[in-house]
């Protein structure tokens, strides 16, 4: 069934309906512009890399690695920039 299922780097993309629906309906979610164009180049970023992974290694082994290595620098970037677990200056707050 997933087998026949196409990746398209947009996809991700779509999770920021979530935050967008939060804006109109709750006042505790609060996302300017610049969270949503910040979170987009994010989303692109996983999108394009786990694409490359899917087309780069078609018969290797570690495939599965690949993917989780690049959805793992995803949320440590993602946390960084919401929190700042490590402390940087990109860090929110």
């Amino acid at each position: 069934m997933l087998s026949s299922y196409k990746f398209k780097f947009y996809h991700p993309l779509f999770l920021l309906i979530i935050p967008f629906i939060g804006n109109l309906v709750s006042a505790e979610v609060n996302w300017s512009w610049f969270d949503f164009t910040i979170m987009s180049v994010l989303l692109l970023s996983l999108g394009l890399g786990i694409s490359f992974v899917l087309k780069k290694f078609t018969q290797s082994p570690n495939r599965r690695a690949y993917i989780a290595t690049v959805i793992l620098v995803f949320l440590l970037i993602w946390a960084e920039l919401a929190v700042g677990i490590f402390g940087s200056p990109l860090a929110g707050s």
